[in-house]
């Protein structure tokens, strides 16, 4: 029954990267003629046309997410040192607009935390955490904490944040695909339910684990563990 649930697991993980592969031209072609539309000058440009820009965009969004979701489970990436602590303040030099925007204050602090993988995946999982912590954040002086740190056998990251109070329930939930709370995120980054799994995701694949729990204050707190590595010369 196992090799069977494997099996059957293995299946609709090559479903889905075929399925967002096959949609990667249409929506692209979807795009290019929408833009076309767009700067056309004897064509004004309606309520409509945007409406249709934004879900192609969407669309193509979540069609790179599930292309993502099903390649980092088949592990087809190079590993190398990794130091936590760069990426996450790659993640925030990025990510530091959309914080500023939102009112949102970033703080990154830690010591050197060295794991082996990919620099890229790992990158992504941070950037997923911190977009999904300004996102979903208080509405006036929110915060948010990134801390990396090295425990014996472990590289540590941490993100935490502020926000509404959430149950035990809902947090247990969250790391499920599509999942998106109980309307927390922001209408105009709301993203496409697939952060968190896709996080999830990365660090299983770098044999590391996800953990979340809800702040007493309001807010949610994620570490990731992942196996520690010795610094590259």
């Amino acid at each position: 029954m196992l090799a069977q649930l494997e099996a059957r697991d293995a299946e609709l993980r090559r479903f889905a990267a075929n399925a967002s592969h096959e949609l990667r031209t249409p929506l692209a072609i979807m795009q290019t003629l929408l833009e076309v539309a767009r700067n056309d000058p004897s064509r004004p440009s309606t309520e409509l046309d945007e409406r249709l820009r934004a879900v192609n965009a969407r669309a193509i969004e979540l069609t790179e997410a599930l292309l993502l979701l099903s390649k980092v489970d088949q592990r087809s990436f190079v590993r190398e040192t990794v130091d936590l602590s760069l990426v996450a303040e790659e993640a925030t030099e990025t990510l530091l607009p959309l914080a500023e925007k939102h009112g949102v204050s970033v703080e990154v602090c830690g010591t050197a935390a060295f794991t082996s993988g990919s620099s890229a995946l790992l990158l992504q999982l941070t950037t997923n955490l911190l977009h999904n912590a300004v996102v979903h954040n208080l509405s006036k002086n929110g915060t948010v904490r990134i801390t990396t740190a090295a425990e014996p056998g472990w590289a540590v990251l941490t993100v935490e944040n502020t926000g509404e109070e959430l149950s035990p329930q809902l947090v247990a939930t969250l790391t499920e695909p599509f999942q998106r709370g109980t309307g927390r995120a922001r209408r105009d980054q709301a993203g496409v339910g697939l952060g968190l799994a896709i996080v999830k995701s990365i660090a299983r694949s770098h044999d590391g684990t996800l953990s979340l729990g809800a702040r007493p204050q309001g807010g949610l707190t994620v570490t990731v563990r992942l196996p520690a590595a010795r610094p590259s010369a």
